[in-house]
């Protein structure tokens, strides 16, 4: 019996919990995450375990899924997003938690700073600040008329307090106003675009957590051009997109594994900070909104939709 035993123990292999709030889709963050794994011999179900745990964009579900992983003892908990890295955080302060994106990990109090991360998180930072302002430039670009701009904000997701200074910050830069629309995940959306025809809203940037296709559905009935830091808004029919090169940087996720795997702690890897930028533009939804992109601005396009 001790022989077998003692095979079991050191046959088990690691497992990674992941930690999802579940909008926008999550399925292009795991498909990196495994292209990561793979690239670094890591395969699920021969030497790794993944448990997926994902609350379908309700907050207190993701608590409780993050309590989850905590209870079947994984190694790591990856955790894409603010709303999942702060629930992990709040779940666990010895399990390593590796952020897949989080918009600013010190000003949400995950890390103490990005060089030296402390305590049992560590990972990758979306550069919120920065990318925000640009999305706001972007949109003085690509309506050079516009007056008032609209953050619509996801009111569960912790980031949005950041993200709506961001905007505000970045559109008083440009000379526009900023009109602040929160809501929660379950909330209809019709009356909040009613609310930005009735105010002469002329653009909207939208958080990807309170981000669905319904979203888009809406921006165009009601002839308003929508833009985000994340590129599935374009891809879905939003207008346009700035954003780190979020497929790059989820493939690096697995970086932190591996190396927390080998022995490394969390609090002794540095947050990674985006170094490459793509610009996305849906011309198909442009003309249909009767908007004339200059060919400069196309010029500088990563990704051109028509």
């Amino acid at each position: 019996m001790w022989p077998r035993v003692a095979n079991a123990q050191q046959t088990r292999i690691p497992t990674i919990g992941v930690l999802l709030l579940g909008v926008p889709d999550p399925a292009p963050f795991l498909k990196a995450l495994h292209e990561g794994l793979s690239n670094r011999n890591y395969f699920n179900g021969r030497n790794i375990r993944l448990e997926i745990r994902a609350a379908e964009g309700q907050q207190a579900l993701l608590v409780e899924k993050a309590a989850e992983l905590v209870r079947s003892r994984v190694d790591i908990i990856v955790a894409f997003q603010t709303p999942a890295a702060l629930a992990a955080k709040q779940a666990t302060g010895e399990i390593p938690i590796v952020m897949g994106q989080v918009g600013d990990p010190v000003a949400s109090g995950l890390v103490a700073s990005l060089a030296r991360p402390g305590g049992n998180i560590t990972g990758l930072a979306g550069g919120a600040a920065e990318v925000i302002g640009k999305v706001v430039e972007l949109t003085r670009e690509l309506l050079p008329n516009a007056r008032r701009v609209a953050a619509l904000s996801n009111r569960n997701d912790p980031f949005s307090k950041l993200f709506i200074e961001g905007v505000d910050t970045g559109a008083r830069r440009v000379g526009m106003e900023m009109e602040s629309i929160a809501l929660q995940p379950a909330d209809p959306l019709e009356p909040a675009f009613e609310i930005m025809t009735r105010k002469q809203i002329n653009a909207v940037i939208t958080m990807t957590t309170i981000f669905k296709k319904e979203v888009v559905d809406l921006a165009m009935k009601h002839r308003l051009p929508l833009l985000s830091t994340g590129r599935v808004v374009p891809a879905s029919g939003g207008l346009a997109s700035y954003s780190p090169d979020y497929h790059a940087q989820w493939r690096d996720t697995a970086d932190y594994i591996d190396k927390i795997l080998k022995g490394s702690k969390p609090a002794d890897l540095p947050v990674a900070f985006p170094t490459k930028f793509e610009l996305i533009i849906n011309l198909k939804t442009a003309k249909a909104l009767g908007l004339t992109v200059s060919p400069m601005l196309l010029g500088r396009a990563d990704e051109v939709i028509e």
